[in-house]
């Protein structure tokens, strides 16, 4: 049996820069140079830059402190205890969504391949951070079951997540493409939804969660984790970002005053159901931490994320009620895990963190 391969249009002419775009390029897509998009490949090189795994993390201090009896002297309290699982379910599952829409929908539709090279880069990275929850399970000994099917049992998860399935419908679907404005639109949709609200906003919540109990010294372990996943998310975050902007900039029919519209309902609801995931997971409050204070924090990010979209804010929050988010994120220095010695990141001076 012979089998045939694609015609090579041998002679065809080279690519030129102007015919790179970000959607329904006409250039090859197999051609990385002449790069366009400068900014795609800087994203990329910073991100090989962080690279990191959990399992160089350790967990012996978080796992005594897991061990010893709700309420013990130094130990956790039930409420700390409670935000813990459910933080840790929510990101469990998060994280492969995430995934699978990269793999299986905006890689496919965005024609740059210089975007499609960071497209890569996040993918090991959202690989690496489901791998993170997989080690903190076995770690602390959590139950697997109740972790990773959080989103089908908790009605707050399982809320957020039927939100963003309504934008994974071309996940499966293989005849989608991009050319119509119909499509273009909801591409750039769907990239919003994933981009903006999920590792934007949604990811926000959950992180502060975690690093105000490190500031407490407390679960340091898993907090070191987050911080690495926050530095990744914000990085990721910018790219997409860049991408929805630069999509804007080249399709100008597509950002119409009623997709304009219907972006700021999005964040709008996105807002509310973070809002109560967060009254879901500190029904009580803890040392540093309130669910009115995530509220606060979450029309802040949403007023930030709608001010880079070009949209006017929703709420008019000024103050951000954890300005030290700021100085734990900005990661300009890590330390190496095997020799203890300071080397330098080359990501965290040029982005935009909060």
């Amino acid at each position: 049996m012979t089998t045939t391969t694609p015609p090579i249009a041998v002679g065809a002419t080279r690519v030129e820069v102007a015919d790179k775009a970000m959607i329904n390029a006409r250039a090859d897509v197999n051609q990385l140079l002449p790069l366009k998009y400068q900014w795609a490949w800087d994203k990329y090189l910073a991100a090989c830059n962080n690279h990191w795994m959990p399992t160089e993390v350790s967990m012996q201090a978080d796992i005594a402190l897991w061990r010893r009896p709700a309420g013990a002297k130094d130990g956790l309290t039930e409420d700390e205890r409670l935000m813990l699982k459910r933080n840790l379910g929510f990101f469990a599952t998060a994280e492969s969504l995430v995934a699978n829409n990269i793999v299986l929908a905006v890689y496919r539709q965005l024609s740059n391949p210089e975007c499609r090279q960071y497209l890569l880069r996040q993918a090991f990275e959202e690989a690496v951070h489901t791998h993170t929850f997989q080690y903190i399970c076995t770690s602390l000994g959590l139950d697997e079951g109740e972790l990773f099917n959080m989103y089908r049992e908790v009605p707050s998860i399982a809320a957020k997540d039927a939100w963003a399935l309504k934008y994974t419908r071309h996940l499966t679907d293989g005849d989608f493409r991009t050319g119509t404005p119909e499509a273009d639109t909801d591409f750039l949709r769907d990239l919003i939804a994933f981009y903006v609200v999920f590792e934007g906003m949604w990811f926000y919540t959950g992180f502060a969660q975690i690093l105000v109990l490190g500031r407490r010294n407390k679960m340091v372990g898993i907090a070191e984790q987050y911080q690495y996943i926050l530095r990744d998310e914000s990085l990721h975050l910018n790219f997409g970002i860049d991408c929805i902007n630069q999509i804007k900039l080249e399709n100008p029919h597509l950002w119409t005053p009623a997709f304009q519209a219907e972006v700021r309902r999005m964040l709008t609801e996105a807002c509310e159901l973070e809002v109560a995931y967060g009254r879901a997971t500190l029904p009580n409050g803890m040392l540093g931490l309130t669910a009115e204070l995530c509220e606060q924090y979450m029309h802040f990010i949403t007023d930030r994320r709608a001010e880079q979209l070009g949209l006017a804010p929703l709420f008019g929050e000024t103050r951000n009620p954890f300005g030290w988010m700021s100085e734990v994120m900005d990661l300009k220095k890590e330390k190496n895990f095997f020799e203890t010695r300071v080397i330098e990141y080359q990501s965290g001076g040029g982005l935009s963190w909060d």
